[in-house]
């Protein structure tokens, strides 16, 4: 039985990362969707900025991801991988593995990019046990990155917020400064010029303050999607792995946002030409239609974790639903829409589109900085003084009412638009924006 479009009572759902409160006095509801576009209960047409939540690449309801979904819900509704397999996880895994980077051909599939990241973390660990190194125990991450909400993750993770109430049950972490510069990077087109001296720090200060034998890895997203989308400098990945290489330490690319397409490329280390020791991966592979993530690790990682009786499992990690057979469906599917409909060379040619839109709202009233890459943008706003994120959740708020749906991190508007988009909808997104920013901005309390 479908629910009911207008709930009548909103209370028992705990709602995440959201202002339980606020949204419950005035909700905003979509019941149905389909290609680029949400709609409301009372028949209304959001567009989807944000590719429900820089998932939905493909549009909603692809009908061959549907299909397959539909397909394999009547054959095999779920197998454990405990010690038994069924075909879809090592398809989808084989395919995957096809797909990264040279050597990188081992996968872990899990359900979420927060496990992924705690996944990563684990396995990190296992092999540094395993070559007799198990002293390295401490991870190096980066400010405003974000890494899921295991405690493993919002450990490496950067963003403050996310680790005040925790920050007891924290594992042992250090971070990189972020690579957000607003005096040299604030309107900068595509990977800012300047920046790439920023990753000296982890040689300079990380390793010569821990010692590089007590570092397990080091985990980045090569773009910083939930806090904005910052832009990795030219020549800093490349330079993290330089060092990470001089000192023996495993680097891990965090994709889950980056994976799978958006920046025209199977994979960001494709396209910024950097090989990590592991990517995590998760929302695009599926589509966001069924939660599936995972972790991609080179094979003398994996190897090296190949030890011990034959009869004992070589990592004790796993969870009930990794490669779920709904979710290897979906995934796998999702695989045949990006290679047959071409997903990837259409991001790049969307690409130069996107930005020219987003950089003319540098010209509006309040906007302090426009950041992109690929098919992500993030706006930034001046901030409300003593209430940091008020202006970016206005603005979000209208933007819903004018039909586009958006994401506020703090005072940044971020649009992640999906990949089937045509230049007209990326006109339409914008200007929508545009339209709520101009609007808030004249009200009496965001007045500049």
């Amino acid at each position: 039985m479908n629910p009911s479009p207008n709930p009548k009572k909103l209370d028992a759902f705990w709602m995440p990362y959201t202002p339980n409160r606020q949204f419950k006095a005035e909700p905003r509801m979509v019941v149905s969707a389909q290609g680029i576009a949400y709609r409301t209960p009372d028949g209304r047409s959001i567009l989807d900025g944000t590719s429900g939540l820089w998932c939905v690449g493909a549009g909603h309801r692809h009908p061959r991801i549907s299909e397959a979904m539909k397909a394999q819900i009547d054959q095999l509704d779920f197998a454990s991988n405990f010690q038994v397999g069924h075909p879809g996880a090592f398809t989808l895994s084989q395919r995957i593995a096809e797909h990264a980077p040279p050597g990188m051909d081992r996968v872990f599939l899990v359900n979420s990019g927060s496990e992924a990241c705690d996944t990563a973390m684990k396995i990190a660990m296992a092999y540094w046990q395993a070559l007799g190194q198990g002293q390295r125990s401490l991870f190096v991450g980066r400010e405003r990155d974000f890494h899921g909400v295991g405690f493993g993750g919002m450990s490496v993770g950067g963003m403050l917020n996310n680790r005040r109430v925790f920050g007891n049950a924290m594992l042992r972490s250090d971070h990189l400064q972020s690579t957000w510069n607003p005096s040299t990077q604030a309107f900068v087109r595509g990977q800012p010029a300047l920046g790439a001296e920023m990753a000296d720090e982890l040689e300079h200060r990380i390793v010569a303050l821990h010692g590089d034998n007590n570092i397990a890895a080091v985990i980045v997203e090569p773009l910083a999607g939930s806090t904005g989308v910052l832009v990795p400098p030219v020549g800093y990945l490349q330079k993290l792995r330089d060092i990470c290489d001089r000192h023996g330490l495993l680097l891990v690319f965090d994709e889950v946002i980056t994976g799978f397409g958006r920046f025209g490329g199977m994979f960001a280390a494709d396209v910024f030409g950097v090989v990590p020791d592991m990517i995590l991966f998760a929302k695009t592979v599926s589509n966001g239609a069924v939660p599936l993530g995972g972790v991609i690790v080179h094979r003398r990682i994996h190897d090296a974790i190949m030890q011990g009786p034959l009869h004992l499992s070589e990592l004790m990690h796993g969870y009930t639903y990794s490669g779920h057979p709904l979710a290897s469906a979906a995934g796998l599917a999702m695989l045949d829409v990006i290679e047959q409909e071409s997903l990837v060379q259409r991001v790049k040619e969307l690409s130069r589109c996107f930005e020219n839109a987003v950089h003319r709202l540098s010209s509006l009233p309040s906007v302090v900085s426009v950041r992109n890459y690929g098919l992500a943008a993030g706006i930034e706003l001046s901030a409300v003084k003593d209430q940091p994120g008020r202006h970016g959740a206005r603005v979000q708020q209208v933007a819903f009412d004018l039909g586009l749906l958006t994401r506020a991190p703090g005072d940044s508007l971020v649009l992640a638009p999906p990949f089937v988009c045509a230049p007209s909808d990326i006109e339409n997104m914008v200007q929508r924006l545009a339209d709520a920013i101009a609007l808030v901005a004249k009200e009496s309390e965001f007045c500049q």
